[in-house]
């Protein structure tokens, strides 16, 4: 079994708080193992193969760290790291995206009126 370990050395300038790094773990995790991880979900589908192949498989599944689950993977703010109301376009929480787009910080984005 391997074992997702953080980076030595991080830039925590780029980072706000533990989950962002924890995301950025994640994410590295899910990079690394997703051709493996998908290699072994086709193999517990593929009803020609064996049971007995088709057990092994589905047990190395289960085996493999939580971290390479793509469902671990959250969208989380650039700018503060929460995980909740982030517009995936900006990578910003509704709050920041509302600040920068008033501050004209965000190109082709303006108030709307009507």
């Amino acid at each position: 079994m391997t074992f997702i370990q953080r980076a030595k050395k991080l830039d925590i300038g780029c980072f706000v708080n533990i989950k962002t790094i924890r995301d950025h773990t994640k994410r590295k995790a899910f990079a690394e193992f997703e051709a493996q991880r998908q290699a072994l979900r086709y193999a517990v589908r593929n009803t020609t193969l064996p049971p007995r192949t088709r057990a092994i498989a589905q047990l190395q599944l289960s085996q493999m760290h939580c971290y390479t689950r793509p469902t671990q993977i959250r969208n989380r703010c650039i700018l503060g790291g929460k995980g909740r109301g982030v517009f995936s376009d900006f990578k910003m929480t509704r709050y920041n995206f509302r600040l920068n787009a008033l501050a004209g910080n965000l190109p082709g984005v303006k108030k709307a009126s009507w």
